[in-house]
């Protein structure tokens, strides 16, 4: 399960970003997560209280916000939101596409601090 080791560096970059800040408590991680980076939300909620005992964080949530698959229709120039990841093509023309916008994302991006 390779979303415990990603867990871990979440938890290992708060905390980093704490001490930075002069210890301040973290109460919450924001992470973007795409449809196609290859991770599964559960695993990756599950995973986080596990590498977050025993540490600065223990006590903080994980609040994940899921990024739909968008991709670019080179055939009608629109950019569209897939409906499934097992069609690639433009929900306009019909068209395959290969053009992925957004979707791919596992980032942090911020920090509730106190």
């Amino acid at each position: 399960m390779h979303e415990l080791s990603i867990a871990m560096s979440i938890v290992e970059m708060a905390e980093e970003e704490s001490e930075k800040r002069g210890g301040l408590t973290v109460s919450v991680v924001h992470l973007k997560l795409g449809r196609l980076s290859g991770v599964v939300k559960e695993a990756l909620l599950a995973s986080y209280g596990l590498a977050c005992e025993g540490t600065a964080l223990e006590n903080s949530r994980l609040i994940i916000e899921e990024v739909p698959i968008v991709v670019y229709c080179p055939h009608c120039q629109v950019k569209s939101t897939l409906q499934s990841m097992q069609c690639f093509a433009c929900s306009t023309c019909n068209a395959p596409v290969s053009e992925i916008l957004q979707g791919k994302e596992l980032e942090v991006v911020a920090l509730e601090i106190q």
